[in-house]
């Protein structure tokens, strides 16, 4: 088990990528009512899972393309493991105990007309771009018809959207009391941070080429109880960048110059809080 509150903070920058498309605009980049960019929570918990799975972790919710099992839903994935006369309090303990990411984000049962609810210790917020992010799109077109067709078809030609360039900035935490629940402990701790420092390895794809996504710096903060020594929206107002103006657009993340209020800082760490700065890899 766990007996410390754990918040982090971690940036991505993106150059030239689409970092989670919005199927409601034409698969566009998303963004919000102000044009700041978003990541959903979804996108980013996706990314862990598949991580999870590299390091050798048995996950519950397997991209399709991922299943290593055999199972082509969850419903059978479930299946092969429960039957209806088990418990519920018994399918969530061992569900738990299996699934990493069961035991880490949770999970809403509904198969075998069960309504099982497990609340996970581990959330993700939406990622949202320190600045509203421009999107370029591109015309595209394909050497060949996908279907047979006389002459050129309409589908040889498409359209591509990307972010020029844009940090984003993802916050987190971990309950202690809903780790109880689960079984989410300490070496489960290590592999999270593990998977958010290496997010975006065997994420290749030609709407997020390699190298067009990377994890900047991860700010690590430890409480000394299991409430907390501060909340959680005071460890986000940490952090600190230099805005945007119209003589200095930002090109690089250097241009940003994030980092943590440090009076702020001292102030925390002085009632306990602890902090391990990290990077991604």
């Amino acid at each position: 088990m766990i007996n410390n509150k754990v918040d982090f903070i971690f940036t991505i920058e993106v150059r030239g990528a689409n970092p989670n498309g919005d199927p409601l605009t034409g698969n566009m980049p998303r963004i919000d009512n102000r044009g700041f960019g978003e990541i959903s929570d979804v996108c980013i918990k996706r990314k862990i899972r598949n991580r999870m799975q590299d390091l050798g972790h048995d996950i519950f919710v397997k991209s399709l393309d991922r299943s290593d099992d055999g199972f082509r839903s969850l419903e059978k994935r479930f299946d092969a493991e429960f039957t209806k006369k088990q418990s519920d309090e018994e399918v969530e303990e061992k569900a738990c105990e299996k699934w990493l990411d069961m035991r880490s984000f949770g999970h809403v049962i509904t198969y075998q007309k069960r309504s099982l609810g497990i609340r996970g210790p581990v959330s993700i917020s939406i990622a949202k771009s320190l600045e509203p992010i421009e999107t370029t799109t591109m015309q595209i077109t394909k050497s060949i018809n996908g279907m047979e067709s006389a002459g050129r078809a309409s589908d040889t030609m498409g359209t591509k959207h990307f972010v020029d360039y844009g940090v984003y900035v993802v916050n987190g935490s971990i309950n202690c009391y809903f780790a109880e629940k689960t079984g989410f402990d300490e070496e489960d701790v290590k592999t999270l941070k593990e998977c958010i420092q290496t997010l975006f390895i065997n994420d290749v794809s030609s709407a997020r080429p390699d190298g067009s996504m990377e994890v900047k710096d991860i700010y690590w903060f430890q409480h000394s109880s299991k409430i907390g020594d501060v909340s959680s929206g005071k460890i986000k107002d940490l952090l600190v960048y230099e805005p945007i103006s119209s003589e200095n657009l930002k090109t690089s993340y250097q241009d940003y110059k994030i980092g943590l209020d440090q009076e702020k800082l001292k102030e925390y760490q002085e009632k306990g809080l602890k902090l391990d700065h990290l990077t991604g890899i």
